[in-house]
């Protein structure tokens, strides 16, 4: 049975690069595959929609473009903090920081330079601007249960459960 747009359950197991380089920046070959409900907004929006017709067993590349993957470097996202907010962090250019947002959600910056008084401290996402390429197999593929669609969980845990994928979801 083909992917459909909404309340598949897909399991897929993945590589992707930066498109143009050989350098991997995340993949699961080899481990748990990554579990998803589609049309719940839990993937990237550019592979949800190529991967919509694919078969289970079916492998495919997919060229994910930056706005349908982490959307565009946003300029506004870019800060100067005053550095005793990182007092007793041993601050390196290009570190990522985790921290807590407004919302209580977690939010993740990368230390773009400093000095004896200030941080510049970029909230873009770290593959923000950048087009990607995916080497997708799908593993599984099934109809959601009424307990995942309401839940948006995979195996329809309660609200804030995690889905045990390792995938950051709740």
């Amino acid at each position: 049975m083909a992917i459909e747009a909404q309340n598949s359950v897909v399991g897929i197991e993945y590589e992707v690069k930066e498109a143009g380089t050989d350098a991997v920046v995340d993949t699961n070959k080899g481990g748990q595959p990554l579990e998803f409900i589609m049309g719940k907004g839990q993937i990237i929006p550019g592979l949800e929609k190529a991967l919509v017709g694919m078969n289970e067993g079916e492998s495919g590349d997919i060229m994910v473009k930056a706005e349908d993957a982490y959307g565009d470097v946003n300029p506004e996202a870019m800060q100067t903090l005053p550095k005793e907010q990182f007092e007793g962090v041993d601050l390196v250019e290009g570190m990522t920081l985790y921290g807590q947002g407004e919302d209580g959600q977690t939010v993740q910056v990368t230390v773009k330079s400093f000095d004896d008084k200030e941080v510049n401290v970029d909230f873009n996402h770290p593959l923000a601007g950048k087009d990607l390429m995916f080497s997708v197999t799908v593993l599984s593929e099934r109809a959601a249960t009424e307990d995942e669609i309401s839940s948006g969980v995979v195996g329809g845990a309660a609200e804030g459960e995690s889905c045990g994928t390792g995938c950051g979801c709740h």
